[in-house]
């Protein structure tokens, strides 16, 4: 074990002998470390947070809206308005192979009584494979829309979880009953509070939302506002051709005219935010790596300084028959362990930070927490200055001439 406790005793006779320029050099390795952790954990934080925002509106999803024509196709003129309705769907169920779950949705504002009180309010007519393709997750004890609802265009409704509290106040909502539209209505589940950036007409928090049967039979409309698909992540664009053509075989109109069916590809924002935080995290880390790079450079010196004071004694020790790798290897230890003791103080430093980091800046910036990859990529940076910082030195050392190391003074 002298390998190890050779370098420390070694290194604690240093310290004593040069405790201002020690103090300084480990002070430039704890700030270097701080800067790289604390900015890549708030680079990270931010990054989750944006995507957390953005699912709000779901996950993989492309959203469709039927428009009109802007082509000719096979002798009909442009301009004509493109309806699609639940035979569509199903239609693009049976023969759709990249579109893993599809949802029409039918969109109006209801008015809703309760008691004594009267508003408007949005209502959305959907399937039940809507709620898991949009995350809207619902509150313990209640459920959203499932099969027989819709099948038995069941009067039951799942209730935006603002909206539920405008309604029915700090009680409970599972199984009160309302009118909407004249017609009475059960609550069935109440959304879970989530984060949403994005939205194509209003916030889900202030939304109802009713089988798509039901609002078909309460309103009389026969034709579905837009629709909501979802495949994988890496195939939407696969997807959104596969159903245009399906829908432009059934209505007659262009595959490729864009207007005839607007596409919303909800996916193309994460790819986005995905590409931009790396460049934003990389920079971040460029940045952060280079105050490191300070500390690095005043290990360095220190080391050379160390270096040049114990000349004589290491002549003495390459007489007595220490080998140039033993000379280098405690050389570098030493410089190692100024390092790692620097990285740790640094690393508790940003620890302790983010763990202080006040409250009610988690819609912008996320929660900054020193994760395992931040950590091993600050620890793998520190060891890699560390080398580079003490093995000049130490290789200046290995290679001295014993018999000038020892007359020197």
């Amino acid at each position: 074990m002298s390998w190890i406790f050779n370098p420390l005793r070694q290194l604690g006779r240093d310290l004593r002998t040069q405790k201002m320029r020690t103090f300084l050099t480990t002070l430039g390795i704890v700030w270097g470390t701080v800067a790289v952790s604390l900015l890549m954990a708030f680079g990270q934080a931010m990054h989750h947070q944006m995507l957390k925002n953005t699912a709000g509106l779901g996950n993989a999803i492309v959203i469709a809206f039927p428009s009109l024509t802007s082509m000719p196709f096979e002798g009909l003129g442009k301009g004509r308005r493109i309806r699609v309705n639940e035979e569509d769907m199903e239609l693009v169920r049976q023969r759709a192979r990249e579109v893993g779950a599809i949802s029409s949705e039918y969109a109006d504002s209801l008015q809703l009584k309760l008691g004594t009180r009267t508003m408007a309010v949005d209502v959305s007519g959907v399937s039940p494979e809507f709620g898991e393709m949009r995350n809207m997750i619902p509150q313990m004890g209640g459920r959203f829309l499932n099969a027989l609802d819709e099948k038995n265009k069941r009067r039951v409704a799942f209730v935006g979880d603002e909206l539920a509290e405008t309604l029915f106040g700090s009680g409970d909502p599972i199984g009160q009953v309302f009118r909407l539209h004249g017609s009475p209505f059960t609550v069935v589940g109440i959304l879970q509070a989530k984060e949403q950036d994005s939205s194509y007409s209003g916030r889900d928090k202030d939304k109802l939302i009713i089988p798509g049967s039901t609002f078909r039979a309460l309103t009389g409309q026969k034709y579905l506002d837009l629709f909501i698909l979802a495949s994988n992540v890496q195939r939407t664009k696969e997807a959104t051709a596969e159903v245009r053509g399906i829908l432009a075989g059934k209505h007659r109109f262009d595959p490729d005219d864009e207007e005839a069916l607007g596409i919303w590809d909800t996916t193309e924002m994460f790819q986005f935010m995905d590409s931009f935080m790396f460049a934003f995290n990389l920079f971040l880390g460029i940045v952060g790596s280079l105050t490191l790079v300070v500390g690095g450079i005043g290990v360095s010196n220190i080391m050379n300084v160390v270096v040049e004071e114990r000349t004589p004694e290491v002549g003495i020790k390459m007489a007595l028959g220490a080998k140039s790798r033993g000379i280098l290897g405690q050389f570098l230890a030493e410089t190692l362990i100024i390092t790692a003791v620097g990285g740790a103080l640094g690393l508790l430093i940003t620890v302790g930070i983010c763990a202080v980091w006040p409250t009610g800046t988690e819609e912008y910036i996320g929660v900054p927490r020193v994760s395992a990859p931040v950590a091993a990529l600050t620890a793998s940076l520190l060891g890699l200055i560390g080398l580079v910082a003490g093995f000049f030195p130490a290789r200046a050392a290995a290679n001295l001439d014993p018999v000038v190391a020892m007359k020197m003074n």
